[in-house]
């Protein structure tokens, strides 16, 4: 599932980085959260002292004769012991801020427009007729109402994902073979990952979603929280985390695999081409978040506990809700979702807002994994340079 990695032509299979890590990007899940990923937007590649521009596949590189070069390479994908966990986890917290924030106004309309009874004031024809309207009507502030509670919330879930991802990754790697890639062990590394980044971000999902809403009657992110403790109790944080859970899995599948795919035809010897990477990885998001919308108009539904659709649920089963607890006031779970999203607007509720949904993910995989790998590089280099002046202090 992971999308090969690159490496110097000048690295030899003996290097001890090259030989721990046969490197690759990682899974993503900046999706409806986060995190989905481009797939390698940028890649893995090496800081040159020769001056040399050139890079090739970690899976189909050579053993070449040794570099000449007095001063060893950077090798920013085998970072330095100690510091390895650290470089993650700012890269992927800088990554995700930028991502969600960036893309946020983006969302706020996906979010809106995946609303199953709109109001008059909040029905649009597209995306552009919505940030329009909200501006015009509501205020140019209006489309990132929310988004600090969103940058609180990503910011330390995309770091704990990326530091999980490598540790998990790279530990049972090792242990099932010593040096080389192993796919279940990305796979194991990239269900953890998502379970430990979804834990952190439900709640942030749920408060912004609710603050993006058309007539949001909430002041503030403070004033949405100890409203939804108050009256729905601290359940109302994670009444979609199930079903967040299941939008990413087959979201990564597919991505992944349309990723390879497109790969294959645009870069068979699998250099590094930031171009292909762009085209494949916006392909690739694009095609996954247009199948996985039904997930997401589902987990809007129980996020923002539509009142219209509650009503209907409540109309229902009148008998049972006067026979429940006050939880029946609400919707909960995915089959009841899936249930209520039918009745309300049929098949075509289910891709209701697919347009911003494709349009956000297209520009925000490729926002978190090319910061993500940028500052990777910048703290890794930053870093080697520290240690050569070390060692040439102690030399004198």
């Amino acid at each position: 599932m992971e999308v090969d990695g690159f490496v110097s032509p000048h690295s030899t299979l003996e290097s001890p980085a090259v030989e721990r890590r046969v490197t690759g990007t990682r899974i993503g899940i900046l999706g409806s959260s986060v995190l989905d990923a481009t797939g390698g937007l940028v890649g893995s590649f090496s800081s040159r002292m020769t001056g040399e521009p050139h890079f090739v596949s970690g899976l189909h590189r050579t053993t070449p004769e040794p570099s000449a070069s007095a001063e060893p390479e950077i090798d920013y994908e085998g970072l330095p012991q100690g510091a390895a966990s650290s470089t993650h986890m700012l890269a992927g917290a800088v990554a995700g801020i930028m991502e969600h924030c960036l893309m946020y106004p983006i969302d706020c309309v996906k979010t809106r427009m995946q609303s199953l009874h709109p109001e008059p004031g909040a029905r649009y024809r597209n995306v552009m007729d919505a940030l329009q309207q909200i501006v015009r009507t509501e205020g140019v502030w209006r489309p990132i109402r929310g988004v600090n509670v969103l940058a609180v919330g990503a910011g330390p879930a995309h770091a704990l994902y990326f530091a999980c991802y490598e540790k998990i990754k790279f530990s049972l790697s090792d242990a099932i073979k010593p040096g080389t890639n192993s796919h279940f062990a990305n796979g194991v590394a990239g269900c953890a990952a998502t379970v430990l980044h979804d834990a952190i971000m439900n709640p942030a999902e749920v408060v912004k979603q609710r603050m993006q809403m058309f007539n949001s009657p909430y002041r503030g992110a403070l004033d949405c929280m100890g409203s939804l403790l108050r009256q729905e109790g601290p359940a109302a944080f994670y009444r979609s985390y199930t079903t967040q859970l299941a939008m990413n899995v087959p979201f990564q599948a597919l991505h992944f695999m349309t990723y390879e795919y497109l790969q294959e035809l645009l870069n068979p010897h699998r250099q590094y081409n930031p171009s292909s990477h762009v085209v494949s990885g916006a392909l690739a998001g694009a095609l996954a978040a247009a199948v996985t919308t039904p997930l997401d108009v589902c987990k809007t539904l129980l996020n923002t506990q539509e009142g219209q659709a509650v009503h209907v649920i409540q109309g229902g089963a009148a008998a049972a809700a006067a026979a429940s607890g006050p939880e029946s006031r609400y919707i909960s779970g995915l089959g009841e979702a899936f249930r209520t999203v039918y009745r309300m607007g049929g098949m075509p509720a289910f891709f209701k807002g697919v347009q911003a949904r494709v349009i956000y993910q297209m520009p925000s995989t490729a926002i978190s994994w090319s910061v993500y790998e940028f500052f990777k590089y910048v703290i890794t280099e930053r870093q080697h340079k520290k240690r050569l002046r070390g060692d040439r202090d102690g030399d004198k």
